[in-house]
């Protein structure tokens, strides 16, 4: 019973994970970790965790990396999790977790369009499931223009300002920024789903691809916040909760192997 809803169970999962990173990503951020220094660290962790599971758990799926190959895999890296994740987190730098966390919701929605545009998915009126798929994807896309533009009474109000961390609560241009960057990580996110499921039809050593892209982000990654910041201050990892937000993002991205339906077992 639970190995055939196996890949179900680990979604339900990979969702429940989620639910924690924009908490503690915006916690450490607020702090004062550097957003793309925390997006080159999580990935050199999450690069060096996976290695091993790739090395020896897809001994036997082992194809030829081309050239061509490897500069598919550099390219989703750049823009499903490099784009994406340093998008993420100055966004979260922006607005709230809570945000972050429902917006999230729009992915679904903006994977359907994109897979629509790109002849992936088809979809017709007259039949039930089309109508479902039409009308989740609007009410997913609605909900998260709702935590993005729908402001409510502030309960800030009710207590003293002094125990509120600086830079906890957003001001207005400020959320407006967080929401534009937010969606455009989310397209990023999006893409890259799409663009991955070309590359693994070439590629099937799903770990072993996950492990390369992280590898890829690493580096890039790195350029990244070398070109952004130059201060060396901000690469030291403090230890407590930044580091510990760290090590749950690569706890995270083992996760999303689940989406790629390897066994439960490399939990």
């Amino acid at each position: 019973m639970m190995m055939e809803h196996k890949a179900n169970m680990a979604m339900v999962f990979v969702q429940i994970v989620y639910a924690g990173m924009p908490l503690l990503s915006k916690v450490a951020i607020s702090q004062g970790t550097n957003p793309f220094v925390f997006v080159f660290y999580r990935q050199a962790f999450a690069a060096l965790a996976l290695s091993p599971f790739a090395f020896f758990l897809e001994s036997s799926k082992s194809s030829p990396l081309s050239f061509i190959l490897l500069l598919k895999i550099f390219f989703i890296s750049l823009c499903g999790l490099t784009l994406s994740l340093n998008l993420y987190y100055v966004a979260i730098e922006n607005t709230t977790a809570t945000f972050a966390a429902a917006t999230t919701n729009a992915i679904p929605s903006i994977t359907f369009v994109l897979a629509l545009l790109f002849r992936l998915e088809t979809v017709t009126l007259k039949k039930s499931h089309g109508v479902a798929k039409v009308t989740g994807s609007m009410v997913g896309m609605l909900g998260a223009l709702v935590f993005a533009f729908v402001k409510g009474p502030s309960l800030i109000n009710h207590y003293n300002s002094s125990t509120i961390p600086n830079g906890t609560v957003p001001s207005t241009k400020n959320s407006v920024k967080g929401s534009i960057t937010m969606l455009a990580a989310n397209t990023c996110w999006c893409l890259w789903i799409i663009m991955q499921s070309k590359v693994m039809k070439e590629y099937p050593a799903k770990l072993r691809l996950v492990a390369l892209q992280c590898l890829f982000s690493c580096i890039q990654s790195a350029v990244w916040a070398v070109a952004v910041n130059r201060n060396p201050s901000v690469w030291k990892i403090e230890f407590g909760l930044p580091l510990l937000s760290m090590a749950y993002c690569v706890r995270l991205i083992l996760s999303l192997i689940s989406k790629y339906e390897v066994p439960l077992l490399v939990y």
